[in-house]
């Protein structure tokens, strides 16, 4: 199975979309239950709500499954969220804190192994490839990382989930511009809540790609679902109203990212 899939583009936005994929190999496949089956903590029609925004955007967008391995995730398994609920590198749960392997047949650490070098590495490598592809032709890049989960899922988060919830870990991973503009045109967007370095600061991508004084910034945008599915349950149709109106908001925010880039080249 292909592990990745990338669109050049010569704009300086790269778009990061690690957790729209929904292959699963087979033998993998036969050791999930029933619940795991679901694939309910997909990132639902992600690259389509992106789609074409920028028209010269480069995407690198993960092919497989999160519940394979997760492409967000430090691959020493490190934690990002310290003393919180959160899944890890090869989940064994789902958001809701419920098994979704088989019982005896939960990946072992030879399994995590294995998937780290057949699909988060080759996943990673292509993408710090489009970055430094991109910075060549610019002198700056901007990683833009592209997310959604459910809006109420109390195993992580209590309440509701805003909107938008942008992550830069606390500013360190981009330029203060970039993370002002993110801000802004949430804040403007009628309608929507938003929020910056709440529940969500910006995953392990994030935070080991975005480094501003190497001139490479990077930026993850968690957008609660409830913003552009139908229903946030099977079979998380997609809705085409709701997105086409999200979908002006984001590219908002993707043309003046790429504006500042532009503008601040070299």
């Amino acid at each position: 199975m292909r592990v990745f899939d990338i669109k050049e583009g010569s704009s300086p936005i790269i778009l990061g979309l690690p957790h729209t994929g929904t292959d699963v190999p087979a033998d993998i496949w036969q050791r999930l239950n029933d619940n795991g089956k679901l694939l309910a903590d997909t990132d639902w029609h992600i690259h389509d709500l992106y789609a074409d925004l920028i028209p010269e955007a480069t995407t690198v967008r993960a092919a497989f499954h999160r519940y394979v391995i997760d492409a967000n995730r430090d691959p020493a398994g490190v934690s990002l969220y310290p003393g919180q609920n959160t899944t890890g590198l090869v989940p064994e749960t789902d958001f809701d804190g419920k098994p979704i392997w088989n019982e005896g047949q939960e990946p072992t650490q030879d399994d995590i192994a294995y998937r780290l070098e057949t699909f988060h590495a080759p996943y990673h490598a292509a993408l710090a490839a489009e970055i430094e592809r991109v910075k060549a032709i610019h002198g700056i890049a901007i990683l833009y990382d592209c997310h959604s989960i459910r809006s109420h899922i109390p195993f992580l988060f209590e309440g509701k989930l805003p909107d938008f919830n942008i992550g830069t870990d606390m500013g360190a991973t981009c330029d203060p511009a970039i993370e002002k503009i993110a801000v802004e045109a949430t804040a403007a967007a009628e309608g929507y809540d938003s929020i910056l370095n709440g529940r969500f600061k910006g995953g392990w991508t994030t935070r080991h790609y975005g480094k501003p004084q190497n001139r490479v910034h990077a930026i993850q945008m968690e957008l609660a679902q409830s913003t552009h599915l139908q229903s946030e349950k099977p079979p998380f149709a997609y809705d085409m109203d709701k997105a086409d109106r999200l979908r002006s908001h984001l590219k908002t925010i993707l043309t003046r990212m790429e504006k500042f880039a532009l503008d601040t080249k070299r």
